[in-house]
């Protein structure tokens, strides 16, 4: 018979390791029993209605908690300026932030998994509402009216250090000294001075 006419199947996972691995996760991996019923609850919504904003929580309810950075009130003042009426959401922690003076702006309703002691006194204070996802479910089981917010995820200091190796041409990457903060005399020779070989 002719063999050229007969091909190979695709193997995807051999050939293909790489496409068909999990791109993100489908459980949580903390053994918190609250974040499992929160999960089990928008499982159940983002499965029974057609709301995006129902997957979106629950897949960020899967996530680590270096995806899940913080908000701080200043930023949530920022977002909900001229929504009034509306739910700010936040799937991580909500933080106190010094820096703002003027508490009116923080009268609004937030949804967050877990909030600071100063931040929540702020916001009662100023006639605000802290409520639970479990609340949010049954006032908008559809997401109706809500803000989804997120903190900067690259705002971690281990980012600084990723990205073209430190010292090479055009890399602005920090390196790892033995103190970031004070080294004085570590990898400013080479390639940092004219006088040296060259200067970045």
């Amino acid at each position: 018979r002719d063999e050229s006419k007969f091909t190979m199947g695709f193997d995807k996972g051999i050939t293909s390791a790489g496409k068909s691995r999990v791109k993100f996760r489908k459980a949580p991996k903390t053994e918190n029993v609250y974040i499992k019923l929160l999960v089990k609850l928008y499982r159940f919504l983002a499965r029974r209605t057609d709301s995006k904003f129902n997957k979106v929580i629950l897949k960020r309810l899967f996530m680590s908690r270096s995806n899940q950075p913080p908000v701080s009130i200043a930023k949530l003042v920022k977002e909900m300026k001229g929504k009034t009426g509306k739910i700010a959401t936040v799937v991580g922690t909500v933080t106190n932030d010094i820096r703002l003076t003027d508490d009116t702006g923080l009268k609004f309703t937030l949804c967050c998994l877990r909030i600071t002691d100063g931040a929540r006194a702020r916001i009662l204070a100023a006639g605000g509402e802290v409520i639970t996802f479990d609340q949010l479910a049954l006032r908008a089981p559809t997401g109706t009216n809500c803000v989804l917010l997120r903190g900067p995820l690259k705002a971690r200091e281990v980012y600084k250090h990723f990205g073209r190796a430190p010292g090479v041409p055009n890399s602005s990457t920090k390196p790892y000294t033995r103190n970031s903060t004070k080294s004085r005399k570590f990898e400013s020779a080479r390639g940092r001075r004219r006088t040296c070989g060259f200067k970045v």
